[in-house]
């Protein structure tokens, strides 16, 4: 479990971009008990899909994480150290570190607690059990969870990247998403929970994203079934956000309500996008 000495939320938005581009920050000199965002969420769905933080950026602040690449072209998983690509094509590639972050989420994962799970049938059953080990261990806290394990089916997405100017997450995921279904594959899910405090600034609860034992599949997670499985937490409750210096990002309205969006570009599927669209 993590010291008391870091049992204090921390937010703490880091300017000093230079030249474009932000201070590669060494493992050495980071906090492992933050939880490192760049931008928001809430930008994201507003069609900010640029930056001018790097994948080589992103690997510095932290080994296990989440999120998109310039154009949203494809979803991002890092694991243990590696930045993946998953294309909107289904090929899953390492970044190149030059590579832009519109948006991520990473932490240097430390195993705080694990919850042994059966017969979880589906993304719903996970997060109810989630929630229950969440609600005694602290709500307000953020956690980074990984789970390695068969799983028995999996539904992913990943998305074609868009041109300038860009849509908004919402119409570029209509056009762009593609799915894919795995049974029997063997892989790695990495999640991150957001308390319900973060609402504007993410999304509150639980963000999936999967890769394969074998590094060629991978995106975001719609839906999942397996037949056992050790997940290990990790708690954090420090968190520290990263903001981009760029005349674009500053232009936008961030107090802008996203939050019907970015639920839609969590949950819904390519079919129920088209049908809403009627």
């Amino acid at each position: 479990m993590k010291k008391k000495l870091h049992k204090k939320l921390a937010l703490t938005v880091l300017a000093g971009l230079l030249a474009g581009s932000m201070v590669h920050a060494s493992p050495a000199l980071t906090d492992r008990e933050s939880l490192n965002q760049v931008a928001l969420l809430q930008s994201l769905a507003q069609g900010y899909f640029g930056g001018t933080v790097t994948v080589k950026d992103i690997r510095g602040l932290g080994d296990t994480g989440i999120g998109t690449f310039e154009g949203l072209n494809g979803e991002m998983i890092v694991l243990d150290g590696t930045v993946y690509q998953a294309l909107g094509s289904g090929k899953v590639v390492v970044a190149d570190d030059k590579t832009l972050v519109p948006y991520g989420t990473v932490t240097y994962f430390d195993n705080d607690l694990s919850l042994d799970l059966k017969d979880v049938q589906n993304k719903e059953t996970l997060e109810k059990l989630l929630n229950e080990e969440v609600n005694k261990c602290g709500k307000n806290s953020f956690y980074m969870v990984k789970l390695h394990t068969e799983f028995s089916s999996i539904l992913f997405r990943s998305e074609y990247g868009s041109q300038k100017p860009y849509p908004t997450l919402v119409e570029a995921l209509k056009g762009k998403q593609t799915e894919f279904t795995e049974k029997n594959c063997k892989g790695t899910l990495v999640g991150l929970y957001c308390p319900a405090y973060m609402g504007e600034l993410n999304s509150p609860g639980w963000h999936f994203h999967f890769i394969s034992d074998d590094k060629k599949k991978g995106g975001h997670i719609l839906e999942l079934a397996f037949k056992k499985g050790t997940i290990e937490l990790d708690k954090t409750d420090k968190f520290t956000m990263v903001l981009h210096d760029d005349q674009v990002f500053h232009k936008l309205n961030l107090a802008k309500d996203m939050s019907a969006d970015i639920q839609s570009a969590e949950r819904d599927t390519q079919s129920t996008m088209k049908t809403k669209g009627k």
